[in-house]
């Protein structure tokens, strides 16, 4: 894959998204015309802001989200990161970083839909691993995780990347969660 195959992804993608509702697809249109300028948007060398993958990770009932304390936002969010050159979609981004920074092998992307599985979109201001003031313009995955033997949670293991990491039911998120969590736990159901 190149950052060429994972830009012209990202515009597929975000041309192919219905979004849900007017808010929703302000977003999409910014981020299309994001893309059309910079020809690296979708790299964190990018340093007016880039395109970053997340998934929001569900256990196999859907009753419960995988949420990280992270440590620059100080607020339990949703997993995800930073593209590579060698993610070929933004997609494959938010899988393989809810995969890192969980260590459970046994997460899917649900790519249901026009988009690629596109649930929800979110831009924030952030100084991230560039060290200067940069946004990051989210795009937002549900995964979900496979069935344990036992029927209960998987087993994690946190990554250096985060403070903690744990298992929360969708109706009794921590106090401290980003305060649009709840947002794209419903964005990602109805999904």
């Amino acid at each position: 894959m190149s950052a060429e195959s994972l830009h012209a992804s990202a515009v597929e993608a975000l041309t192919a998204w219905e979004a849900p509702e007017s808010g929703q697809d302000s977003l999409r249109h910014a981020y299309l015309a994001f893309l059309a300028a910079a020809p690296d948007a979708c790299l964190r060398a990018c340093a007016a802001g880039h395109l970053t993958g997340s998934a929001i990770v569900f256990d196999a009932d859907r009753s419960h989200v995988l949420l990280t304390l992270h440590p620059r936002v100080g607020k339990w969010i949703q997993l995800g990161g930073h593209c590579e050159p060698s993610d070929a979609t933004l997609a494959d981004a938010a899988l393989r970083e809810a995969r890192e920074e969980s260590g459970i092998p046994g997460l899917d992307l649900d790519q249901v839909g026009a988009g690629g599985g596109i649930v929800h979109l979110h831009t924030h201001p952030i100084t991230c691993s560039l060290g200067v003031p940069t946004r990051h313009l989210d795009v937002r995955y549900r995964v979900v995780a496979a069935p344990t033997a036992d029927g209960g949670l998987p087993q994690f293991e946190r990554s250096e990347e985060s403070v903690d990491l744990q298992w929360w039911p969708i109706d009794d998120l921590p106090p401290d969660a980003d305060a649009d969590i709840p947002e794209l736990i419903r964005a990602a159901l109805a999904g």
